[in-house]
This record gives structure tokens, C-alpha cells and sequence, in this order.
């Protein structure tokens, strides 16, 4: 929101900041001149690099293309073990028995508490014959 001050040094950091964490942003003006208005949206548009979509009464909508986000990718990297609790239940009235499961990467757990590991992904045959 642009309150009476207009559009002070602030303000400019926090429409930034709202257009590098979601890229399109709407922002209100509180003011009745119509040209004022439009200048502010403008000027937001030219220091921010920012693209104007639209201007609604007190509404501004900016957009932004969003930065990409650096991801460190280690190709090695496969998913960890987990530590998982399976209840076995018994007949009515005994306490159920609690095992603790290790998980790995690979392996998924079964709805009756067993664990199984992941099949390879099928190649097709031309891929296949590829290589």
C-alpha cells in the first residue's frame, strides 16, 4: 500500500522485495488523483524493471519475471534412510507390537509393513537397442 507520504524510498524496497518473492503484485494507492496514480505506477515500472498490467481505480498490478533460484544439484545425491514406526496389530485386546523399520532411498513401505525395494525403470526396446 502507497499511503499519503506517496512513494517514498521504502516503499520502493518492499515492492521489490514482493516482486522477487512472487513476481506479480498489486498495490494500492491511497490518493484520488487519477494522474498521480499514474505516474507512480510508471516510475515503480522504470526503477524496478517491472512491467505494467494494469491500473484500476486505486489498483496497480506489476509484474516481474522471478529470479532464478541457484540450486546446488549433486548428481550423487540420492535420498537418505528413514527411520520408520510400523504397528502390527494382534488379536482384540493385546497391545499392538511397535517395530522400528530403516527405509532407504530405494524402498517403500507396504500397507501390511513391509518393505520393498524400487524396480528399475524399464528402458524401451529401441532405447535399449540403442545402447
Amino acid at each position: 500500500m502507497i499511503g499519503g507520504d506517496g512513494l517514498t524510498e521504502a516503499v520502493v524496497k518492499e515492492v521489490d522485495a514482493a516482486l522477487n518473492a512472487h513476481g506479480l503484485i498489486k498495490v494500492r494507492v491511497h490518493g484520488d488523483d487519477r494522474d498521480a496514480r499514474q505516474a507512480m505506477l510508471e516510475q515503480l515500472c522504470d526503477s524496478l524493471s517491472a512491467a505494467p498490467i494494469q491500473h484500476i481505480g486505486k489498483l496497480l498490478v506489476l509484474w516481474r519475471p522471478l529470479p532464478a533460484k541457484e540450486k546446488t544439484l549433486d548428481e550423487d545425491r540420492k535420498p537418505g534412510p528413514r527411520d520408520v514406526k510400523v504397528l502390527k496389530f494382534g488379536r482384540p485386546g493385546q497391545k499392538p507390537e511397535v517395530k522400528q523399520l530403516r527405509v532407504l532411498g530405494n524402498q517403500r513401505l507396504t500397507a501390511g509393513g513391509q518393505v520393498k525395494r524400487a524396480k528399475p525403470k524399464q528402458k524401451s526396446v529401441k532405447k535399449r537397442q540403442a545402447d
